[in-house]
């Protein structure tokens, strides 16, 4: 069954599994689906389902999926589940340990670049969505001067109003009100800079 909780990533292993490209590819695509198998998530990501397959092997390895039962009567495919509800990296597990640095590094940039990646797509097919969901999009930024304890709590807080809007939606969809609803990406970043 899958974690409620986010699953905090400390290890170099795991930490080296979830930021290959692909497999974050393939984990977000596993998080939306709830459950899926190798050949779905290869049709998603336009990759062979021996490479997939693969690669979701290697996620499993690692503990970041896990094997879902098999809604079909088709004993042959074998379905995937997140394991938890999200990861997490955490700065104060890195620290004194290079190679937990590098590797975190190597997954936020991983996931920065599929983040703006998934941005420009929308912006590039923002005409193809109703005016409804065009005014319903966000695109804000803010530039309040903080101490850290305060950045960390707007983090704690954002977090609170996120997941209840996702547990509610996911209850509801469960319910079976599937109308009007779309996958929706919401990316945050909160950090220090200098001008």
């Amino acid at each position: 069954m899958t974690s409620p909780e986010n699953r905090r990533i400390t290890d170099l292993g795991t930490l080296k599994a979830i930021s290959h490209p692909l497999r974050m590819r393939l984990y977000r695509a596993l998080f939306v689906a709830r459950t899926a198998t190798a050949s779905q998530l290869a049709d998603q990501v336009d990759e062979a389902v021996s490479l997939v397959s693969y690669h979701l092997r290697k996620l499993a390895d690692h503990g970041l999926i896990e094997e879902a039962e098999n809604p079909s009567t088709d004993g042959r495919e074998r379905w995937w589940r997140p394991s938890s509800y999200g990861v997490s990296v955490h700065d104060e597990d890195m620290r004194g340990a290079p190679e937990l640095v590098a590797a975190s590094d190597a997954l936020g940039r991983t996931v920065n670049e599929q983040r703006v990646e998934l941005h420009r797509r929308f912006l590039d097919e923002r005409l193809t969505w109703s005016g409804e969901w065009r005014s319903a999009s966000v695109s804000s930024e803010w530039l309040p001067r903080l101490t850290a304890a305060e950045l960390a709590a707007l983090g704690q807080e954002l977090d609170t109003v996120l997941r209840k809007y996702d547990e509610r939606a996911r209850a509801a969809e469960a319910a079976g009100d599937t109308e009007g609803r779309e996958n929706v990406a919401v990316h945050l970043h909160g950090f220090p800079y200098r001008p």
